[in-house]
């Protein structure tokens, strides 16, 4: 259980250094000339599910607080 929850960790440690890392490829990528809208929405679109996995990751490493 103990190791299982130690992999749960690093994959949320992965999952938000990629989140960051597609923040910052987003904030270059806004500022060019011109603004290739495909790619921004892609990586938006990736930014966005991996917030969904961390939340979903976050809700079941956090214990229940059901007292």
């Amino acid at each position: 259980m103990n190791e299982q929850l130690h992999s749960l960790s690093r994959r949320l440690i992965e999952l938000r250094m990629e989140h960051g890392d597609l923040d910052a490829m987003i904030d270059r990528l806004v500022v060019q000339v011109p603004v290739d809208e495909l790619s921004l929405q892609r990586l938006k679109k990736r930014r966005l599910a991996l917030r969904d996995m961390i939340a979903r990751l976050e809700a079941t490493t956090e214990p229940d607080d059901l007292a």
